[in-house]
């Protein structure tokens, strides 16, 4: 009778395991006695009977069926193993585990914005979490009718839903079409809730998504460039001047003919220009400073120099060029 017992004996495990797997049945089988369920780190064993859960097991380890399972199995506590008979029944393993899942829009997203009528094209990059935390929901939407579930599902029922969530969040958070990036926490919140309500009833929850970056088309991404760099010297006319005094110091502005030569006597004049009208505008400033500073004389006194058209003065009450009175 023992050699009959052996054959009737196996082992119950997730003989099929990946990383990227969520769940894998063990099915179609009958659990003898002397059967043995072997539960690894990081899974669950759900035992399911007539597509009821039976029973389920966290602890990992090793268990005899027949004397440490079923006696704990809500109906089938009074089954008795007969010397070739076996119970049918389902064992779900699950992957207790959280995912973390790249994603990426793989067309631009177009958000509406009053600067470009068309749309803005967006894209974006960045990472989700998730993991089950239902098995009777699990059951009853996926497990019933599939025998392995990978995150691969997961992923493209996430990112069939994800263009229109950006559209939605960036359009309502993002303030500034130009700097998404300073409302991307905004922006991913709103985006794992609405997503948390699209996987729940599958026994699955969304427990992060995060916005690594958005990326613009290079035109806009080049203007944006473009217009940090102005704002950051101050003024068009200096960034020109800047940008001018920059090519000739490091040798990018090199000569290619009358058309070259030309270009770069009109640069060096401009820049000359500007420095002369800078010094004359110094220098009237000084001037100006000196006059007001200068002394007029104490009162009572007669003046040195006449202050209408600077003519020496001789000691006379009046000036003798032009007649101003100097007391």
């Amino acid at each position: 009778m023992s050699f009959f017992r052996n054959q009737f004996a196996n082992v119950v495990e997730w003989e099929e395991f990946r990383d990227d797997m969520i769940f894998w049945k063990w099915s179609n089988r009958e659990i003898k006695k002397g059967s043995k369920l072997i539960i690894r780190p990081g899974q669950d064993a759900v035992f399911i009977s007539h597509g009821k859960i039976e029973g389920i097991f966290e602890n990992e380890g090793e268990y005899s069926v027949d004397s440490q399972i079923i006696p704990f199995l809500s109906t089938l506590k009074g089954f008795k193993f007969g010397f070739n008979s076996g119970m049918r029944v389902e064992v779900l393993f699950v992957n207790t585990k959280e995912f973390t899942v790249k994603w990426g829009t793989q067309n631009p997203v177009l958000i509406p914005t009053p600067e470009l009528p068309g749309g803005m094209p967006i894209r974006a990059n960045g990472t989700f979490n998730f993991k089950v935390n239902d098995y009777v929901a699990l059951i009853d939407k996926i497990a019933g009718i599939k025998d392995s579930y990978l995150v691969d599902d997961v992923k493209i029922r996430i990112t069939s839903v994800l263009d229109q969530l950006l559209m939605k969040w960036i359009s309502r958070e993002g303030k500034d079409m130009f700097n998404l990036q300073a409302n991307s926490f905004d922006i991913a919140r709103g985006i794992r809730e609405d997503l948390d309500m699209q996987i729940i009833d599958s026994g699955m929850t969304i427990t992060g998504f995060n916005v690594m970056s958005f990326n613009y088309p290079k035109e806009i991404q080049d203007m944006i460039n473009k217009t940090a760099s102005h704002g950051m010297v101050g003024n068009l006319q200096k960034y020109q001047q800047i940008s001018m005094t920059d090519g000739m110091a490091s040798g990018n502005v090199k000569g290619g003919g009358a058309a070259a030569d030309m270009a770069g006597m009109m640069m060096g004049m401009n820049i000359a220009n500007e420095m002369m009208k800078n010094m004359n505008q110094g220098q009237q400033a000084q001037g100006e400073n000196q006059a007001a500073a200068a002394p007029s004389g104490a009162p009572g006194q007669k003046a040195n120099f006449c202050p209408n058209c600077g003519t020496k003065s001789t000691g006379a009450n009046f000036c003798s060029h032009c007649g101003q009175k100097l007391v």
